[in-house]
């Protein structure tokens, strides 16, 4: 039983201001290829279960010891005597001082707190009103380095600390859309509607202009005719989890990868890497979530060229072994000729034409280990650290029985119940990935209270240039 005086778990009272302090200037594509040179002197110097009887996943329910140790900060016993007081707010279930509540429980639990409780304390996470959601990328295109499971993981801690999440499943194998126990039924329930409709809507454009000049319009065909009609609401499913929504995946969505380069020859004028984040702005998705979450294939392909031009935070997770090492160094170089190539073809038309020129930018990039054992992998560790410098979290992702055990059971860890463990054992499995929350949730912070700065900082020059005017 909690004593009230257990440390507060990491992710609490993260300070957005001294977060922002903590970032480094935005990323630009010229930072990849550092990283890339980095890993290459690297490489010279190391030369479908847990689902209830009805096929439905449900999502269990959370103790009290659970509820004030991990998500409302509040001492056991003060927490029951507010119970007792407000009848009206969710009581839990079963007897005596051992209650548990569902998430939606403890949702309407940390608006009351917030509302009613003590001065100072985080009972919900900070979030800054007016801008957009952060959206997150995990990608490597090596396999089997923790992606979906760092993805879904960071989905799932950022949902028990009160944010609204929406998943986006782009890799068609949809391990991803499993865990969050979604539906798909074929591509047009995945994120290739969104990808057709933006190519649609650039190709009415364009007819319009040949139209203009009596030119014979492009083929529109019936998959564009019937992508304009769909939003990106009508494809988001709701997950048992609370506030964590899914926008699924399954095997057809990999036919983007051959439909994407088909259109693009077509319309060489369409930018083809802003189409997913052209939907996620022109629906409204990223003012609807808090934060969003892309899950990509690993590949380095046209959906996640998506993910990460849409991203504003990019996560690589790789694991603490040579071979990792250096295909994750070649990931990073491959993102540099990639983007790079993207931003010397447009500024080049652009130059021409007298417009601005285009970069792209991420607010981070993070490399993070992940199935970490210490015992036999610090030193690798430690060389990956040294190379990766900066661009590394500090917290490896340690492997624990119970990480190994939720997997086995497409369940995220906060989905185990602790008593199927010791407590020490359900402590430890879930500090690790409390703490790469932490660093994450540090991250997302910063690059809010940058924005919101800059935000504000843009309204001034606008109010003193008016009075001026």
């Amino acid at each position: 039983m909690s004593s009230g005086k257990d440390p507060l778990p990491p992710y609490f009272n993260i300070n957005p201001a001294r977060a922002a302090e903590r970032l480094s200037e935005p990323i630009d594509t010229a930072r990849f290829a550092k990283a890339a040179a980095f890993a290459a002197k690297g490489r010279q110097d190391l030369a479908e279960r847990g689902y209830a009887p009805d096929g439905r996943k449900r999502l269990r329910r959370f103790s009290t010891w659970e509820v004030c140790r991990y998500l409302i900060p509040v001492a056991p016993a003060h927490f029951r005597r507010v119970l007792l007081k407000n009848p009206d707010l969710p009581q839990g279930q079963g007897e005596g001082n051992s209650k548990w509540f569902s998430l939606d429980d403890v949702l309407r639990l940390r608006d009351h707190f917030a509302a009613e409780g003590a001065a100072g304390r985080e009972y919900r996470p900070w979030r800054p009103e007016g801008l957009p959601a952060k959206t997150i990328a995990v990608a490597n295109f090596k396999g089997g380095v923790g992606k979906t499971s760092t993805a879904a993981h960071l989905a799932m801690s950022a949902a028990l600390d009160g944010y609204k999440v929406l998943v986006i499943d782009l890799d068609s194998q949809g391990s991803m859309t499993s865990i969050m126990g979604g539906k798909v039924a074929d591509e047009w329930s995945t994120a290739f509607p969104l990808l057709a409709k933006d190519y649609a809507l650039a190709l009415q454009d364009e007819n319009r202009v040949r139209e203009a000049a009596g030119q014979t319009p492009l083929p529109f065909d019936e998959t564009l005719t019937e992508a304009l009609k769909i939003t990106a609401q009508d494809l988001i499913q709701k997950t048992h989890w609370p506030n964590i929504d899914l926008l699924g995946a399954q095997l057809n969505l990999y036919w983007a990868e051959f439909q994407v380069p088909v259109w693009r020859m077509g319309l060489r004028g369409w930018p083809l890497w802003d189409a997913l984040g052209n939907a996620l702005v022109s629906d409204r998705i990223v003012d609807n979530y808090d934060i969003i979450i892309l899950d990509t294939p690993p590949a380095l392909g046209y959906l996640t060229i998506n993910a990460l031009a849409a991203a504003d935070i990019l996560l690589v997770p790789l694991g603490a072994s040579f071979l990792e090492f250096d295909s994750t160094g070649r990931f990073f170089d491959m993102l540099y000729s990639t983007f790079a190539s993207v931003e010397e073809g447009e500024n080049a038309a652009r130059r021409r034409d007298g417009l601005p020129e285009m970069r792209f930018e991420w607010d981070a990039v993070r490399a993070i280990i992940t199935r970490f054992d210490a015992g036999q992998q610090t030193d690798l560790a430690n060389v990956i650290q040294a190379y990766f410098g900066d661009f590394m979290t500090t917290y490896r992702q340690e492997l624990t029985a119970m990480v190994g055990q939720a997997g086995e059971q497409v369940n995220g860890i906060y989905e185990a119940d602790y008593r199927e463990f010791n407590r020490e054992t359900y402590v430890r499995g879930r500090e690790t990935f409390d703490r790469t929350w932490a660093e994450v949730k540090e991250l997302i912070l910063g690059t809010w209270w940058r924005d919101l700065q800059m935000e504000q900082a843009e309204r001034a020059a606008q109010v003193k240039e008016q009075a001026h005017g």
